[in-house]
């Protein structure tokens, strides 16, 4: 008798226990709640435009926090989580960079949009190796890529910017040609396939920028002199021709053309590692990274490379857990015509953060508050970041989702979200800094 009371007295003991561990969690979230509440409501200047917010509890699977998380804002460069989390999924190992078959004599090729390949800061090497050392004639069958050169939506007007390079299958040397000052005063021009196509202004007395014609190679400069450690990239316009050109000066052989499908059993060379590519993608936000990756992936799932048939099979194949059905339109977010809600933006970054499966490789990859990328700037300089995450910038729109750890050392996920503004973008992310700082402090 004595035995079954003292068994009994226990396993109230050990109810009590677990009901108090569940209570104190669950309190803890809602205090969390309400003093993130008040910080939105103290707030000077949220209030003036549109803000959602989603704040959640990996370990408790549950919203701590949500201010109009339901609703859609415009992503801008946010968007390169989705095409991480696709490049997670379909490429977890290599970038495959060309696809060819050996016929004969010759060796002929495709592109697969590979953007590491002769990437200034990836180098990626394996394709052109592989094209250097054949004693075999060269021919490349163009044709893969079905969309535009430009991505859906996006501002023609920007066509000279650094950020908004084109799309092709064939992408070298970043689709970009570097503009920078040489010795006494003189332009060096890199790929040098292109010096032939720069000409002086010399009515022009602006300050020195480079400026390409809108439909051709012709890059017009004006004759004041280069400044000391000048730097420009702007983006060169694409054509089969064009990458065939640069291709065959960089290798010293003549390369063909040839019009012909690629066969199901064409071989794949690799070239860079994919950790790398995503890496160099998010840290310093690469838009013509992330765009040629939506192609890269489409080469595994048929012949064409398409954005927004890529796009559509992510959605059906890897996206039906998220809360909202994103409007989702381009790799990079250069679009405006991009929409998620913050809620769907926290599901991606949890479906993220289990499929890398290792927190530390993970914020190795992501800009990180005061250390790295985008975030470096944004929060005070330190050793030990905090906010690991992906900014996301246009013009009254700025926004921020990633993962907070607190000082307690809990990792939760947000999704911080403006658009619509009018004010400095500088005061907007300084206070999501302070928002985030606050989360960091005091849980």
């Amino acid at each position: 008798m004595e035995n079954n009371s003292l068994v009994n007295k226990k396993h109230k003991l050990y109810l009590i226990f677990l009901c108090v561990i569940m209570f104190s969690s669950c309190s803890t979230n809602k205090i969390i709640a309400h003093k993130v509440s008040k910080e939105f409501k103290n707030s000077k200047i949220i209030d003036k435009y549109q803000v959602g917010f989603a704040l959640y509890d990996m370990q408790k699977k549950e919203m701590i926090f949500q201010k109009d998380a339901d609703k859609y804002y415009t992503p801008a460069s946010n968007t390169k989580l989705y095409t991480f989390y696709a490049g997670l999924k379909m490429m977890p190992d290599s970038i495959p960079s060309l696809r060819y078959i050996e016929q004969g004599d010759s060796l002929i090729f495709w592109g697969t949009g590979d953007p590491s390949f002769l990437h200034t800061q990836l180098k990626g090497l394996n394709a052109y190796s592989l094209l250097k050392s054949t004693n075999k004639k060269l021919f490349f069958a163009p044709g893969r890529y079905t969309g535009d050169f430009y991505g859906n939506g996006w501002q023609w007007d920007d066509y000279n910017e650094y950020y908004q390079a084109e799309i092709n299958e064939l992408p070298l040397f970043d689709n970009m040609v570097l503009i920078s000052a040489k010795n006494k005063g003189k332009m060096e021009i890199l790929p040098q396939t292109f010096a032939s196509c720069f000409a002086l202004d010399s009515t022009s007395t602006q300050t020195f920028k480079v400026t390409r014609d809108f439909n051709i190679n012709r890059f017009v400069y004006p004759k004041t002199e280069i400044a000391a450690k000048y730097g420009q990239q702007v983006p060169y316009k694409v054509s089969s021709s064009t990458a065939i050109n640069l291709l065959s000066d960089t290798l010293n052989k003549y390369i063909g053309i040839i019009n012909m499908k690629m066969p199901s059993a064409a071989k794949t060379i690799y070239n860079t590692k994919s950790d790398s590519v995503f890496k160099q993608m998010m840290l310093p936000s690469d838009n013509f990274i992330a765009e040629q990756l939506l192609l890269v992936y489409g080469n595994k799932i048929g012949d064409d490379l398409n954005t927004a048939k890529t796009i559509a099979y992510i959605n059906n194949t890897y996206l039906s857990a998220l809360p909202d059905k994103p409007k989702w339109v381009d790799g990079s977010g250069l679009s405006r015509g991009n929409l998620f809600t913050p809620r769907d933006m926290v599901k991606l970054l949890e479906l993220i953060y289990g499929e890398v499966n290792n927190q530390e490789k993970l914020f190795n990859m992501l800009p990180a508050g005061g250390k790295t990328g985008t975030l470096k700037n944004a929060y005070p300089k330190t050793d030990n970041p905090f906010v690991f995450g992906k900014t996301g910038s246009l013009s009254n729109n700025h926004n921020q989702s990633g993962y907070v750890v607190t000082k307690s050392g809990r990792v939760l996920i947000f999704s911080f979200m403006n658009n619509n503004f009018v004010i400095p973008t500088a005061d907007v992310r300084k206070e999501m800094v302070r928002v985030m700082t606050y989360i960091h402090d005091n849980f």
